[in-house]
């Protein structure tokens, strides 16, 4: 054959044959984001856009054999705390391995911008308790060269990365920088005010995708002040989302404040009129967190400003919020003066002293009697053994230690020191905070008003791992459980949460659309286990969750993951104004 005939130069050349496609992905199941039926198709993908789904004949310069395999969206996460990870992680661990192709980050007021060049340490400051983000991690990951929101998203879109990120603007982060210590302590004034409306609106023009704050008691700083955000009146609130409303651009989200949750119906009924009112009078969509258990009220506070012509979701977790224990990173004795100085001791020193029997005894009447003061956010707290698990797999059921150590003959406390030796102190052990009883978290996911997308990820890299809440959701929901058809959840994961944060052109597989796909088995798909590893910069530790059953992830045509194992692709991109309504 003549290889001037038809050749073109480059990757899409195959012994003279012009390839009509650069990827397809053949014999799998598409199951495309809307909630409709599955059915058997080719997805064919040129550049970053899918060109065509069917039967696909002509050939492409790559392909994957899909048999056995469901096509899907890529997932997408509204929530979670990336903002320092992009600037040292290309891959977007541990969202990457769970299927997410998109993530907000910048939730509950926390962002690295805007900041002035000589006070990053409030911004840090505003992080390291609340989010438990290491300001080591950030010392050693970060080389600051921003102040403004605009060039930090320009510093963002320069990173290479694998998947997307969007970005709000954080409301601790506007008001430090516009107010340095006096942000911790005052109300800000009309200069203080205008300086952050100025900075709110330049921002949404460079591509922010909203503003966000923390109203929340569980956010608080290393020395026990509230983060910057809690010291504002509504007023600011009000004055903030105006900007958005103006703009016509971004989403606003809060991490809500102890009235929504109030026992006092009078109080709690002020907060839900206010900020039902702040929806209906901006025009801005509203989002905050919803759990199973207690806000229900909620629910019916997002339904009745959907009737009344405003816009308010919630966003909701397929499991629960918990804290993982161990010894090799946290424990809820750890403060207590019998115990704090053995935890400050190498691991090996460590296991050596709970060899010592009275070493023990002293440890286990030192958590039995100790005090344990007050913890906030995912920090471990005094334990209720019936409601401790330990972890023993990616997926429930897990036996309580309690029963552990009733069938044991031990204390609950000698439970977990012989679990922790046995293992050379890896064993996990899992603490909810918020109820996880399946019965109380269902009616939340399949609410209307509801997103399933509060992972967290790139926070509480110690104490929580929630980056496995996609994948939780198909394994346990969906495959164990059986209350969700595969079709509703990964609707859930993908059209549900692009529609929310307005991101048009992802969420569903169709021609024209961005070319984030996933290739996985739904017999398979599981979160595996969580380990404690140093890979942060600086050497500092968090908890890493891997997941099995993903053949590839896509973004933007590109496979990032194969087999779980990252390609060396980096086709990810700033997602700018993903959410402005025009």
């Amino acid at each position: 054959m003549d290889p001037g005939i038809g050749w073109r130069p480059g990757p899409t050349h195959s012994w003279g044959l012009v390839l009509a496609y650069d990827l397809v992905i053949r014999n799998g199941t598409v199951v495309d984001g809307s909630g409709g039926p599955s059915f058997r198709a080719d997805v064919a993908i040129s550049g970053e856009r899918i060109a065509e789904i069917g039967r696909i004949t002509e050939r492409a310069t790559s392909e994957i054999d899909a048999e056995g395999q469901v096509v899907t969206p890529g997932f997408v996460d509204g929530h979670t705390h990336m903002d320092a990870q992009v600037l040292w992680d290309p891959l977007g661990t541990c969202s990457c391995w769970h299927g997410v192709t998109t993530v907000v980050m910048g939730n509950c007021g926390f962002s690295l911008a805007p900041v002035r060049s000589d006070a990053r340490e409030l911004v840090v400051r505003n992080l390291e308790r609340a989010e438990d983000i290491s300001p080591a991690a950030l010392a050693a990951g970060i080389s600051w060269g921003w102040e403004t929101f605009a060039e930090y998203l320009d510093e963002v879109d320069r990173q290479p990365k694998a998947i997307n990120y969007a970005a709000y603007v954080g409301h601790s982060a506007l008001r430090t920088w516009a107010m340095g210590e006096r942000a911790f302590e005052e109300e800000a004034g009309e200069d203080d005010l205008g300086a952050m409306e100025v900075e709110l609106e330049s921002a949404l023009r460079a591509g922010a995708i909203g503003l966000t704050t923390s109203r929340s008691r569980n956010h608080a700083t290393s020395d026990d002040r509230p983060v910057a955000s809690r010291v504002a009146h509504w007023s600011e609130v009000q004055r903030l989302v105006a900007v958005l409303g103006r703009e016509r651009a971004g989403v606003f989200e809060l991490a809500l404040e102890e009235a929504a949750r109030s026992r006092d119906p009078e109080r709690r009924a002020e907060f839900l009129d206010r900020l039902g009112r702040l929806a209906l009078d901006t025009g801005v969509p509203v989002s905050f967190g919803v759990l199973g258990g207690y806000d229900d009220h909620l629910l019916e506070l997002i339904d009745d400003v959907a009737a009344a012509g405003g816009t308010m979701f919630g966003q909701s977790h397929c499991r629960g919020v918990a804290t993982l224990l161990s010894f090799q990173t946290r424990l809820p004795f750890d403060k207590l003066p019998e115990w704090s100085d053995l935890r400050a001791r190498p691991e090996r020193e460590q296991l050596a002293a709970l060899a010592d029997p009275a070493v023990r005894a002293r440890l286990v009447h030192s958590a039995e009697h100790g005090e344990y003061g007050t913890a906030i956010g995912a920090e471990a707290r005094r334990p209720d053994y019936d409601h401790v698990y330990v972890m023993d797999s990616g997926l429930p059921p897990h036996a309580t230690v309690a029963d552990v150590a009733a069938a044991r003959g031990v204390s609950p406390v000698e439970a977990m020191i012989d679990l922790a030796v046995s293992t050379g102190l890896q064993q996990l052990f899992i603490q909810p905070i918020t109820p996880e009883d399946p019965d109380l978290i269902l009616p939340f996911l399949r609410h209307q008003g509801s997103v399933m997308t509060f992972s967290d990820s790139g926070a509480h890299v110690s104490q929580v791992i929630d980056s496995s809440i996609q994948t939780h959701l198909l394994a346990y929901w969906v495959r164990q459980r059986q209350d969700l058809t595969l079709e509703e959840a990964v609707r859930m994961l993908t059209s549900a949460t692009a529609d929310a944060w307005g991101f048009t052109d992802r969420g569903r597989l169709g021609p024209g659309m961005a070319a984030d796909l996933n290739v996985f088995d739904p017999e398979t798909v599981a979160p595996s286990m969580p380990e404690v590893v140093t890979d942060l910069p600086g050497g500092a530790r968090r908890l890493r969750q891997g997941a099995t059953g993903f053949k590839a992830t896509v973004v933007a045509g590109q496979v990032v993951l194969a087999d779980g194992e990252s390609t060396g692709a980096l086709p990810g991109r700033l997602l700018r104004d993903g959410a402005r309504r025009a």
